[in-house]
Formats: C-alpha cells, sequence, structure tokens
C-alpha cells in the first residue's frame, strides 16, 4: 500500500473484542460454513443476493424533506427502494499487506458517486459501483502528516473537514502536534482550504505544549457555514467558502475547550480543572464538564449547561435538538440528558445499568464527540438498543425509544431469533436500523422504522462473506447509509494472521438490486 508509514498497530483490546465475537459464533460454524459454499455457487465474489418481495415501483434514492443549501449540513432522506435484493455495490481491499502492517484510517464519507476514506495521512475518492483497491483511485489528496481529526458531518455541496499532522524540518512524525485543519471537496479530491490553529498542553494551565508536555486532542465538526476547531485553549471557527476566520475564543480560567459537536447547531464541551488539593488523585471530581451553545456567526455563548459532580465523560448524540449523553458510572453512558431551546432540562432518560446502550466514539487518537453511533434522535425522540439476551438458543434484542420532553418510554421494535438490531440514523421521521444476522442464514438486513406506527420496512436483505463479518461491529467500523446504500468501514487495517486470508476489506457497500449505476 502507498498511504505512508504505520502510526500504529490495532490495540490489543481491539483484537480481544474481535476474538469474542468469533468465539460468540462457533455454534453456527456449519451453517456459516453453508453460506459460503453458497456464495461459491452463486458466483457473486463472495456476495449473497437475498430475495425478498419487491417494493413495488422504483422510487428515487435521495429525497429531501426540505432541500439544503450547500452550505448546511447533510441530512439526507431514504427511500425504500423498489427491490428488496441486497447485492454488492462497491468493495475496497488489499491484498498486500504483511503481518504485523496496520494502519490507521479514520474517517469515511458517501456521496451519490463517490466513497471517500481516510487512510493514515491519504484521503481517497473510490468510484461507487467498483471493486477497487490501491491504485485504482478516482482521486487521492495526500496530506502533509496523519490523519488526527474528522468529523463525520458532510455539507450539502460534498465537502467536509479533517485535522491532521505537519511534519517539521528536522522533527519525527509522530512528535508534531496536530494543528492543520483542511476542508476538502469529496467530489473530485480538491483541497479548498488549510490552516494552521493553536495547540495547548493538558490540564487545568493554559499555555502551549513545551518539551514533555503532551498536547490536548483538537476536535473539529460542521454547522452551517462553519469549520470550528476546538484545541484545548479555545476554539476557532472558518467560514466555509474561503477559510477566514470567522471568530475565534479562548477557554476561561482552568477550563478547557475538549470538543465540539456541529449539524444544526453548534455545541462546545468544556473540561475544567479542580484544584483542590483535598481530593485524591484518582477523584472523578478533579474535572467537571460544561455544555455550551454557541452561535456559528459570531462565537457568543447562547447558553451554558453544567454537568453534575462525578461525571466521568460526556458526549453530545444531537445538537438540534440539544442531548448530552453523561457517563457517572464505571462503564459506559448511564444517562441522557434533553434539553430545551435555552439550555435547560426537559427529561433525564435513565439507562438502567446497562439494559440499554448508548454507543459513543471513545477514541484518545480522533475526538468526535457527536460521533454516536448507535444513538439515533429524531421526531420527537431518542432511540437506544438493548444488550443481546439469550433463551440459552438464541440470541436476540431490541430497540426502544425515548420522548424527549418527558423521557417515557415509547416504542419497541424486537429483532427477531438469532439477530441483533443496531440503530443507523433517522432518516426524517423515520429510524434506519441494521438488523445484524447471528447464525448467518437469516439474512443481514437494512431496515426503516416507523416510530408512530411501530410498522418496520425492509430496504435490501444481504449476506456477508465470512472474512467480513466483523466489519458489522460498531466498535471498530464506521456504518453509513446514503443515496440508496449502506456502507461498512475499517477504522483500522491491519495485516492477515496465521492461517487467515490474505484478502482484506477496507470498506464494503451494499445496495438493492434495483439501484442505478451511478454516472460518471
Amino acid at each position: 500500500m502507498s498511504f505512508g508509514p504505520p502510526p500504529s498497530i490495532y490495540t490489543q483490546s481491539a483484537l480481544a473484542a474481535e476474538s469474542q465475537k468469533k468465539k460468540r459464533r462457533r455454534r453456527a460454524l456449519l451453517l456459516s460454513l453453508l453460506v459460503v459454499a453458497l456464495v461459491a455457487a452463486l458466483g457473486t465474489g463472495g456476495w449473497l443476493l437475498w430475495g425478498g418481495p419487491d417494493a413495488g415501483a422504483e422510487a428515487s434514492n435521495k429525497t429531501k424533506a426540505d432541500a439544503p443549501g450547500r452550505l448546511d449540513i447533510r441530512d439526507t432522506v431514504e427511500q425504500q427502494p423498489a427491490s428488496t435484493n441486497g447485492k454488492m455495490g462497491f468493495r475496497f481491499s488489499v491484498d498486500d499487506l504483511s503481518p504485523g502492517e496496520s494502519y490507521e484510517s479514520p474517517g469515511m464519507w458517501a456521496t451519490d458517486k463517490i466513497l471517500a476514506k481516510g487512510i493514515n495521512r491519504t484521503l481517497v475518492g473510490l468510484t461507487i459501483g467498483t471493486d477497487a483497491s490501491p491504485g485504482k483511485e478516482k482521486w487521492k489528496l495526500r496530506l502533509d502528516g496523519p490523519i488526527c481529526g474528522y468529523t463525520r458531518h458532510v455539507t450539502g455541496d460534498n465537502r467536509t473537514a479533517v485535522l491532521h499532522r505537519v511534519k517539521e524540518v528536522g522533527e519525527h512524525e509522530e512528535k508534531t502536534y496536530c494543528n492543520h485543519v483542511t476542508f476538502v471537496d469529496l467530489d473530485n479530491g480538491r483541497e479548498i482550504w488549510s490552516h494552521e490553529f493553536p495547540v495547548s498542553k493538558v490540564g487545568g494551565t493554559p499555555g502551549a505544549p513545551s518539551s514533555g508536555n503532551l498536547q490536548e486532542s483538537p476536535s473539529v465538526t460542521l454547522t452551517h457555514g462553519t469549520v470550528a476547531v476546538t484545541w484545548g485553549g479555545g476554539t476557532v471557527a472558518y467560514d466555509m467558502d474561503h477559510g477566514r476566520t470567522r471568530w475565534s475564543t479562548k477557554a476561561a480560567g482552568v477550563c478547557q475547550d475538549a470538543g465540539a459537536a456541529g449539524g444544526g447547531a453548534l455545541l462546545v464541551e468544556e473540561e475544567c480543572w479542580n484544584r483542590d488539593k483535598s481530593l485524591p488523585v484518582d477523584s472523578h471530581e478533579l474535572i467537571t464538564y460544561k455544555v455550551r451553545k454557541v452561535d456559528p456567526a459570531t462565537g457568543r455563548t447562547l447558553w451554558t449547561h453544567s454537568e453534575a459532580k462525578g461525571v466521568r465523560s460526556v458526549a453530545i448524540p444531537s445538537t438540534d435538538p440539544a442531548v448530552i449523553a453523561v457517563a457517572a458510572g464505571d462503564i459506559g453512558f448511564t444517562e441522557l440528558i434533553s434539553l430545551d431551546a435555552d439550555g435547560r432540562d426537559r427529561a433525564i432518560i435513565r439507562l438502567q445499568q446497562g439494559t440499554y446502550t448508548g454507543e459513543c466514539s471513545s477514541s484518545s487518537e480522533y475526538v468526535v464527540i457527536d460521533d454516536c453511533p448507535t444513538i439515533a434522535v429524531g421526531a420527537g425522540q431518542v432511540f437506544l438498543r438493548s444488550e443481546a439476551t439469550t433463551d440459552g438458543a438464541s440470541l436476540g434484542n431490541w430497540i426502544i425509544g425515548f420522548d424527549l420532553a418527558t423521557g417515557n418510554s415509547t416504542r419497541k421494535f424486537e429483532s427477531g431469533t438469532n439477530s441483533q438490531l443496531y440503530p443507523v440514523r433517522m432518516s426524517g421521521d423515520q429510524l434506519l436500523a441494521l438488523r445484524d444476522s447471528e447464525d448467518r442464514i437469516t439474512p443481514t438486513a437494512l431496515v426503516s422504522l416507523d416510530p408512530k406506527t411501530g410498522k418496520e420496512t425492509p430496504y435490501f436483505y444481504f449476506g456477508l462473506p465470512a472474512e467480513a463479518e466483523k466489519l458489522t461491529s460498531t466498535d471498530f467500523n464506521d456504518i453509513v447509509v446514503e443515496n440508496g446504500r449502506l456502507f461498512f468501514g475499517a477504522k483500522s487495517v491491519s495485516g492477515p494472521g496465521a492461517n487467515e486470508p490474505k484478502w482484506v476489506y477496507l470498506v464494503l457497500g451494499i445496495e438493492s438490486a434495483a439501484a442505478k449505476k451511478p454516472q460518471p
């Protein structure tokens, strides 16, 4: 591969998690082998084509409830495809990785024609509808250093932003700071603009890092007309068209700007350090959290919401309406808090000691506080998945909605036997969800769930080759639904181990068999 030297390898925790997933599925090994045999017999290049009832006349893959402007943040409304047969619509893979060779691959974005992926220090754009590999890119943008931050958001004219390092003369790449933001056109790979931003050392004492100091991890997000970057010591915002600085703010006293969430509004998370020397060094009261809403045009604070003492981490699944996820226990988020237009508490939704799961990006290398892959907010509700349950013979779970005004539970959607149901994102007032097969005989499916009626509508059914099953894990992969297609993309890629196939998938894309081929 030609994407630069690998900055790190898979962590042991990631490998352990994948190992546990494989062990859980050993009970279905013979059935899985049958699936693989059927794949070979069908001659679909490692893919199954699952049949189902047609959905009637062909509908457009992409519509908008309200067509966004080019500077708005994209919020696509998907429509049911003409056929529920799922087929491979895209594949990006490598077969030349050596054992132990590894790359970080942060960020994945899709347009109607292009699938874009970050790989180490390079952004690549690949034509949807192809069987792609390194060297077959539609475009390739090599940055001056490894990607160190990204946002899941995309504008109405298919642009996004990434953060990256810049190698300075005489310095080792791994010691350089994450201090550049680049705004990119995803359709053609053109760099619109790039700027350097300040850096701050970790902790409650303001100032730039010096020898031995760690850098406060920056973040980037998009909202209307604005690219916002938090860098610890403050936040700086750029206009999308020209990259001019719209405004900048500096964190006050012992507080640091620790992340920004975008989309329909702009919220900034603050971490504030408590200098009370009577507290033990491991006390969770050493850091307290605030969330402030910011006017993206001026940087003016509109309201501030202070989190309770003892909260250990904060994420922001939604900015409009505002929903904050807080962790006050040892593992995972414990509560979701919905806020009103003035930043006051509307409802508190307790996750019942892990019965319901809210997952947000937790990587220490990439701060993306609004990337919560299994928390969907819309239609006046927030949707969560339950943990898997078993009756001794099969696994299953459910998705449940909670009213943002009252906190009361609303609609419940069951996964059925030998599958698990994961929220993916809202599509207008409908919830898109992945029904992930556990036995690999029941097909995996992308479905639409109606919160008003409880009706489930299948978009398409599909199967995955055995070596690509781990791509459905939300812990280590991006899952994107856009323009009638479902994409799974690895956040890291590692060379095969002993007795593993050399073919390594970076991205797989699925679409309806009735989908039209993208025009060049």
